[in-house]
């Protein structure tokens, strides 16, 4: 068996790799082993006894990652845990008319610092740490065995990279496709550019919501807010809705949105954009359509702790906005994807907002997860998205 250099953390700072959690902190640690990093430890408790496997940076925060919790090679270990992710996905995805979603979500299936993403027959991958930076090659080449794809494309962007001190990344790591992939979730079809767009290109954690937006949009006039892509908009006009308006401050977003609606078979006449601020929209008089379905799907408003202030006068400002327009009998779907704003707190900004829009507000769903992006009950922070669809009287 391979040995491993040893990371050694201090008393009583071992409780949460033996819960499973895989963040190990600087505070946390006694004495680093002298190795590269981006490189495989062994992590062991003050007592010398084996905790995990883990990949080192010390030069983030969170200055390991806990890959495997058995002995033995933790490249095996990690490879099963691929192996496990794509066979779940295999069996949530069998019947469905649908070419695009997540085979692995990072923590939720046991791989911090791993997002892979199918689009047809296009993988895409985003490595947030540099233990998997690190691992780039293997894994493509573990990716390629397993999964037979046309192409591999990284799009390693966002904060996370730089927490751990990393430059983005984007391109072709095996193989290439075109620019542009068709998929089709739940048989409606999106286009897919690769280089550029924001996440992997769609977001796939909210495909039960946007279902649910098809399910209850028959005859409505729907209002999408923060659309990116037009996802909601399309599948509320595939529900019956009689017209949707989707705004988005990103006009090429919007331009794609525009495609979206075409590409499915949906008259022009049925759908407008509007590329601005959605404060400012929400307050223009006389609105372009007397709404009664009210989609809010903004991007993320805390994402610290130091935000949280700002951004619940965010939520709330923009949710009374929602009310204010919203007709008796309207519908209003409400998001956030801010961790730092759990679903107590959610709630409770929402019933702040319909008191100052003097609404009468009942909810009746909250959100349903995505089954692609599962929860590890051992890493709770993982349960970011937040949804209510609320009826207002």
């Amino acid at each position: 068996m391979n040995q491993f250099p040893v990371l050694t953390l201090k008393a009583g700072s071992d409780v949460h790799l033996r819960n499973r959690h895989h963040a190990i902190f600087q505070t946390a640690v006694q004495t680093f082993p002298a190795v590269e990093d981006g490189s495989i430890v062994e992590v062991r408790d003050s007592r010398g006894d084996f905790l995990c496997y883990a990949t080192l940076n010390r030069q983030a925060y969170i200055c390991g990652r806990a890959i495997a919790f058995e002995k033995g090679d933790p490249l095996i270990a990690l490879r099963k845990l691929i192996e496990h992710a794509v066979a779940l996905r295999k069996t949530l995805f069998a019947t469905e008319d649908t070419t695009a979603y997540r085979l692995v979500n990072a923590e939720g299936d046991g791989l911090p610092g791993l997002i892979v993403d199918r689009y047809n027959d296009i993988l895409v991958i985003q490595l947030t740490t540099l233990g998997f930076d690190h691992l780039r090659t293997w894994l493509a080449d573990t990716l390629m065995e397993l999964l037979k794809p046309k192409g591999i494309f990284e799009k390693s962007t966002g904060p996370a990279r730089k927490k751990e001190g990393m430059e983005e990344e984007e391109g072709w790591v095996r193989g290439k496709g075109e620019g542009t992939v068709e998929v089709k979730e739940r048989g409606i079809k999106y286009l897919i550019t690769l280089e550029g767009s924001q996440k992997t290109g769609l977001f796939l954690d909210q495909r039960e919501m946007r279902s649910l937006v098809r399910n209850f949009a028959k005859d409505r006039t729907v209002l999408d807010c923060c659309s990116y892509v037009g996802g909601f908009s399309v599948n509320a006009l595939a529900g019956g809705a009689l017209h949707a308006d989707a705004v988005d401050y990103d006009a090429a977003a919007l331009a794609r949105a525009t495609e979206h609606v075409q590409l499915n078979g949906f008259g022009a006449d049925r759908f407008s954009s509007s590329a601005e601020d959605v404060f400012n929209f929400l307050r223009r008089r006389p609105l372009p359509h007397p709404y009664d379905f009210i989609i809010l799907d903004p991007p993320a408003f805390a994402k610290r702790s130091s935000d949280l202030d700002p951004a619940k006068k965010a939520y709330t400002d923009l949710n009374r906005l929602a009310f204010q327009i919203l007709p008796p009998g309207g519908l209003l779907l409400t998001c956030s994807c801010s961790y730092q704003i759990n679903a107590e707190i959610f709630q409770t900004i929402v019933f702040h907002a319909a008191r100052q829009a003097k609404r009468s507000v009942q909810i009746i769903q909250r959100h349903r997860q995505a089954l692609d992006h599962p929860v590890n009950l051992f890493h709770p922070e993982g349960d970011y998205l937040k949804s209510l669809l609320l009826w207002v009287k």
